[in-house]
């Protein structure tokens, strides 16, 4: 699946905020080497960079899109085109970042004990991640591939993000493995303006993608009219014309 920076910062001081949140709830340490998995465009970095100004911070992402923007960004940061996955770096890091990327990834049964493994003593892994299948949003993209003329072309882009599993879960997880676990769920009402077409755009940049990029374009303009006339009920404007979109997510500080 191919991404697009441009398109991703769009809505960035909404999608910056929650690392701002999460990172504000990492414990203070003297981090030497920190790590941003699924960089992006390096906003997340930057946010990391503040955070641990004497830290020597790298960063990687499977977009090669996303590598070039984040690297004319910030030039003195080392970011790399690599998959989470297929990372093999042993570490030692105080902190891995991963922001809004590991709904990506499937298994996280084995994913985040391997990550807290390369954790330093005291160092801390921080997660977050968006918690809004059931949302209108991601509900309706999934309701108009089904009963469309491309059905059959979409029957497998609902598979591609990994459904999220209980808090609860997640916190027993990364005891077992040894961490301290710190876990919360926070709802943004991010207000939007442009009525239906703004929160098209945002999803265009992340959730809509998997639908449309096996669609010609002529069928991506129509699945986007019919999704845009569902979100315009949905999501009725206010008065004022803005629109408030609810954004749960998850968050996670597993520290060693």
């Amino acid at each position: 699946m191919s991404w697009s920076a441009k398109q991703y910062v769009v809505f960035e001081s909404e999608r910056t905020r929650p690392i701002r949140d999460l990172l504000a709830a990492v414990p203070d340490i003297d981090a030497r080497s920190v790590v941003d998995i699924g960089c992006g465009p390096g906003n997340s970095t930057e946010v990391l960079m503040a955070r641990f100004p004497d830290a020597a911070i790298s960063g990687f992402d499977s977009s090669p899109d996303m590598i070039e923007a984040a690297r004319k960004r910030l030039p003195q940061v080392h970011f790399e085109t690599a998959d989470i996955q297929a990372w093999n770096a042993p570490g030692p890091f105080d902190v891995i970042l991963a922001n809004a990327v590991l709904q990506w990834l499937p298994d996280h049964a084995s994913l985040l004990p391997a990550l807290v493994a390369k954790l330093s003593p005291g160092g801390s892994l921080a997660i977050q991640m968006p918690d809004n299948l059931d949302e209108p949003a991601h509900r309706l993209m999934r309701e108009i591939a089904a009963n469309g003329p491309w059905a059959s072309k979409l029957s497998g882009a609902t598979k591609l993000r990994t459904p999220r599993a209980s808090a609860s879960w997640y916190y027993e997880l990364l005891r077992s493995c040894g961490a301290k676990a710190d876990v919360w769920r926070t709802t943004y009402h991010h207000a939007l303006a442009g009525g239906a077409s703004a929160v098209v755009e945002w999803f265009k940049g992340s959730g809509l993608r998997p639908f449309l990029e096996p669609l010609t374009e002529d069928e991506r303009l129509a699945f986007l009219d019919r999704y845009k006339t569902a979100v315009g009920q949905a999501y009725p404007a206010l008065p004022d014309g803005m629109v408030l979109l609810p954004f749960p997510r998850l968050f996670i500080v597993a520290s060693r």
